[in-house]
């Protein structure tokens, strides 16, 4: 919020709505303008990283994209898994090294533990756990 209130472009993308925009920007104009306007960001918020496992042809377009916000984008990553993790749901070593170390390279890395927020308030419906 802080971003958009001092100007910055920001744009919010969860990582299966990036991953279909990654495959078809070549071939619809909705994905393409979604993607120029993700790309002019100063801030990209990738959301639910690493809920899935890519295919290697999904893992490229996906280091394509992150080594093009690099140096250019200020990049926020949520995740469910720490980079440890990353390897075996990026599917190739050489890939995954290569994403870490633009991602790493000028972070800040913060590993939130406890309670999910989202259930949190859902305690009247399913109980204590």
């Amino acid at each position: 919020m802080e971003a958009l209130e001092r100007g910055h472009r920001v744009s919010f993308v969860a990582m299966d709505t990036l991953l279909h925009l990654l495959k078809t920007q070549d071939i619809t104009r909705t994905s393409q303008a979604r993607m120029r306007r993700i790309l002019g960001s100063d801030l990209v918020i990738i959301d639910d990283l690493m809920f899935m496992a890519m295919d290697k042809n999904e893992s490229n377009i996906f280091f394509q994209f992150i080594n093009k916000l690099y140096d250019q984008s200020s990049i926020i990553l949520t995740s469910n898994k720490g980079p440890e993790e990353w390897g075996e749901l990026l599917g190739d070593p050489a890939i995954t090294t290569a994403i870490l170390d633009r991602i790493l390279h000028k972070s800040e890395v913060i590993q939130l533990s406890g309670d999910s927020f989202r259930l949190k308030h859902r305690e009247t419906i399913f109980g204590n756990f």
